[in-house]
């Protein structure tokens, strides 16, 4: 090949090898974004319930029963927020509060006592308390009604506050995260400590309990929802409507509490204003859930 052929061949090659590349990058571009609107119809189909809450929040009953999906009211209207708040939903505010607080603070506790003594301490029983443990997580929670509601009446708990959190302070998936995790930190980290003179607790309290904090972040998370949208276990232990919470009123209300007419907006306000707390936990802690990487120590 002479030299003038090879200098119009060159060009030829890198133009071959530009077009390939920008085809591609083309279609990876509309893989992309073909990508991104089936997400977006997806996250769509998945929020569109929530908007219509909202939505039906602010509209008067008549409109939310003739026009129940559409978005826009065609008279906005506080109407229902202010009958919400002139009924018991404040009461059933403040008892969500506090059983989610002090059940919250509990499970955190204990959960982490018991996670750190399976995954550490050494103690005839050990694998068989485990395998209760797991055979617990099997067994499905509506099983376990009648039998818990028989245990707080017999222990006089029945309708009242520690009826309503004591059975909760502690969760076999809590203790069972917090196993595992304990178990992915070295021991060797607690070593020091034991030469010291630190005794058991010390070093959980000191030394590996700070190292475990995306475990406690998703156990804080998990248990503030899971209190806060707790019902069969408030019917089983409370009848008294100045003890009932969010759950149970929503549920009333749902149930036609509110005599005549399909009363969406009351009812729709009520649920929304239940979601916002959770719904403002999980968009701060999203990123802090159970990343293991926190706190890793290599051995």
């Amino acid at each position: 090949m002479t030299a003038s052929e090879l200098q119009h061949t060159v060009p030829e090659v890198r133009s071959a090898k530009n077009r390939r590349f920008d085809k591609l990058a083309r279609r990876s571009r509309y893989s992309g974004i073909l990508v991104y609107i089936a997400l977006g119809i997806l996250a769509l189909v998945y929020i569109y319930p929530f908007l219509i809450s909202i939505a039906n929040s602010f509209k008067l009953d008549p409109d939310a029963a003739a026009n129940p999906i559409s978005l826009i009211p065609q008279t906005f209207s506080t109407e229902a927020l202010q009958r919400l708040f002139e009924a018991d939903f404040p009461t059933w505010f403040k008892n969500s509060a506090i059983v989610t607080v002090v059940v919250t603070s509990g499970r955190v506790f204990f959960n982490s006592l018991a996670g750190y003594a399976l995954s550490r301490l050494r103690f005839p029983g050990r694998g068989l308390v485990f395998a209760l443990l797991i055979a617990v997580m099997s067994v499905p929670s509506v099983v376990l009604l009648i039998p818990k509601f028989l245990v707080i009446n017999e222990l006089g708990m029945y309708d009242t506050y520690a009826g309503m959190t004591i059975p909760l302070l502690a969760d076999a998936a809590g203790i069972f995260i917090m196993k595992n995790f304990f178990e992915s930190i070295p021991a060797s980290v607690e070593e020091a400590a034991r030469i010291d003179g630190a005794g058991v607790f010390r070093r959980f309290w000191s030394v590996v309990l700070p190292m475990a904090r995306p475990a406690l972040v998703t156990i804080f998370i998990l248990s503030f929802q899971g209190s806060w949208n707790e019902m069969s276990h408030m019917i089983i232990s409370t009848q008294s409507p100045e003890l009932f919470t969010l759950t149970k009123g929503v549920a009333q209300l749902a149930s036609g509490a509110l005599s005549a007419g399909t009363q969406y907006p009351i009812k729709l306000a009520a649920a929304t204003i239940m979601t916002i707390p959770v719904a403002v936990l999980f968009f701060i802690f999203q990123k802090k859930i159970m990343n293991s990487s926190d706190g890793a120590v290599k051995e």
